[in-house]
């Protein structure tokens, strides 16, 4: 099985390319949240120096501090949005990353939707002639109420609705177990949607050593589906994520 770092949690308190060193003793392939505050050509240089590859980044959340987390189904800000999805596409690019997740935001109702379909049709125009796949990630309403987007039905229906093919699903096993359960299920049901998948042990998004999700069986069954692109590590380690990384051993087997 292989395995990618999610570097907004691993490794969260140490400088960008320093946390890329460090996942390269263990994973092949590393992904992040909001890294533009590190110029793109020092990632590129440290991702050169390491030989993993970056697999996604987020556009940026918006106005943190008056409470955004995305931009792009909020209407009347549509300008803010592709300014943040022309800033990811462009990180994207200069890093030689493989996804653009375009973060829905806070919202509702039918507005919400047309502007986030919108959205998602420019970045996969601006994002088609770069080989970059867009991808959309239904996040639970336990942890993020009031996100637009929250469960793969919905995502899939706007995928559809998109009619774009390099718009694809980030499927999390952690906020599809706390919203809809089934998780084998809806990865079998939903693989030819599938553009990424991220895992974390569930309820407490940790380490996949624990919990309801047992992740032995979870990764046999995506091995079964002869999923090969690395599974996403984005769990919260509580501390040292050296210390976390025990159940490594056992996946990597798969």
């Amino acid at each position: 099985m292989k395995l990618s770092a999610n570097l907004g949690f691993l490794w969260a308190d140490t400088p960008l390319p320093n946390a890329i060193r460090a996942a390269a003793a263990g994973f092949d392939a590393v992904e992040c949240h909001w890294p533009y505050s590190i110029p793109a050509e020092d990632v590129a240089a440290t991702l050169t120096e390491t030989g993993l590859w970056m697999l996604g980044l987020n556009t940026a959340r918006g106005n943190v501090s008056a409470g955004d987390f995305g931009l792009s189904a909020l209407k009347g800000r549509e300008e803010e949005a592709r300014d943040a999805i022309d800033q990811a596409i462009d990180y994207a690019k200069g890093v030689d990353a493989a996804a653009v997740h375009v973060m829905a935001g806070f919202g509702a109702g039918d507005a919400a939707h047309r502007t986030y379909v919108e959205n998602l049709r420019y970045a996969c125009g601006k994002a088609a002639s770069l080989g970059i796949t867009i991808l959309i990630e239904p996040l639970n309403r336990h942890d993020v109420p009031g996100y637009f987007l929250s469960t793969t039905d919905q995502a899939v229906a706007i995928i559809a609705e998109v009619g774009r093919p390099n718009l694809k699903l980030m499927f999390d096993c952690y906020h599809v177990q706390r919203t809809e359960e089934d998780v084998t299920h809806r990865l079998a049901t939903l693989l030819d949607r599938i553009g990424h998948i991220q895992f974390a042990s569930v309820p407490d998004r940790a380490a996949p050593d624990h919990g309801e999700l047992n992740y032995d069986y979870v990764f046999r069954a995506i091995r079964a589906l002869a999923w090969e692109a690395p599974l996403g590590a984005e769990y919260k380690p509580g501390g040292d994520t050296d210390a976390t990384l025990g159940w490594m051993a056992t996946a990597r087997k798969i």
